[in-house]
């Protein structure tokens, strides 16, 4: 379980696609006393991984093909960068929302408004994924913990403020980019429930 607030952006080291192999290269979530280990979940980019090797600065991870699957990751290359966010401790403060690091699907980046200091980004998705997100609700777009708006059966917008722009690669965002959506939890059970 995850908070959805970004502890730092890595960098792919290597991707091999077809191995289901991915290293991430990384400072903050490998050093101190808490430090990742092996067996330890990652959130990368809004998906959940079991670190399975490690290094002063990298770590190694198995990528299943459903993952594959459910966000874009089969676009990643050496360079790439990605979100890092270690796992959540009980007791610890949440910032965010609780964020499972399961990815529903892949959203598209269609539009991206400057509004004085932020930055008003609209995401494109399912309706599948888009019957879930609800207006001032929580959403994890790339593993970041973000308030939904303006919310449609094909998307929703949210609100970029600078910090968040320079602290994860959201800021980097361009109209047509594609993203991984997780939609709040709450909301499937709630659904589930009353169905039945």
């Amino acid at each position: 379980m995850f908070s959805g607030i970004v502890e730092e952006v890595g960098v792919i080291a290597e991707h091999g696609r077809y191995e289901g192999k991915l290293v991430v290269a990384a400072a903050r979530v490998m050093s101190g006393s808490d430090r990742l280990a092996v067996s330890d979940s990652v959130s990368v980019s809004g998906s959940c991984f079991t670190v399975t090797e490690l290094q002063d600065n990298w770590i190694s991870l198995d990528v299943a093909p459903e993952t594959y699957r459910r966000t874009w990751f089969d676009e990643l290359h050496v360079g790439s960068h990605v979100n890092l966010e270690r796992a959540l401790r009980y007791g610890d403060r949440v910032g965010g929302h609780m964020v499972q690091g399961h990815v529903d699907g892949i959203g598209r980046v269609t539009d991206a408004v400057v509004e004085r200091d932020a930055k008003l980004i609209t995401v494109e998705c399912s309706d599948e994924i888009a019957r879930y997100v609800v207006e001032k609700g929580f959403v994890a777009v790339e593993g970041v913990s973000l308030t939904s708006f303006d919310c449609t059966p094909s998307g929703f917008t949210f609100t970029l403020i600078p910090y968040t722009a320079v602290h994860t690669t959201l800021g980097s965002l361009r109209v047509g980019d594609s993203v991984n959506i997780e939609c709040d939890l709450t909301g499937k059970y709630v659904e589930r429930f009353v169905s039945r």
